[in-house]
């Protein structure tokens, strides 16, 4: 049953992220995209409401798994990798977290380039 409350949550998040990046769409500086930011970081910060909910309230598995892994999950995965994160900083594991910060970010460029360019050459485009 776990499935089914992370599918919604899923198909509820992804629905927002949509809705709301394209609502804000682009700002100025250069077509900063301002509309995934304010997604990633709503995301994050809703993803912190949601941790101190799951510490302090008796949430079912399925009501934290649709808001967590579901829900905010779908809307940006950002906001788990920042949890994450802050989970390793709190646990005293600095240069661990220093390391996934930049490996995640430089790798899943790099991964984004990559396979942009093998899209390309396979298609000959």
């Amino acid at each position: 049953m776990i499935w089914f409350w992370i599918g919604t949550g899923g198909a509820l998040g992804a629905v927002l992220r949509f809705y709301l990046a394209m609502s804000i769409g682009r700002a100025g500086f250069g077509g900063f995209p301002l509309g995934i930011f304010s997604v990633n970081v709503l995301g994050c910060a809703l993803m912190g409401v949601v941790y101190v909910l799951v510490e302090r309230l008796d949430l079912s598995d399925e009501f934290r798994f649709f808001l967590t892994v579901g829900l905010l999950g779908a809307f940006t995965t950002f906001s788990t990798f920042s949890l994450e994160v802050y989970e390793l900083l709190v646990e005293g594991r600095f240069t661990v977290a220093l390391a996934y910060m930049a490996a995640t970010l430089f790798g899943c460029v790099l991964a984004l380039a990559t396979g942009i360019a093998a899209a390309r050459w396979v298609l000959g485009h």
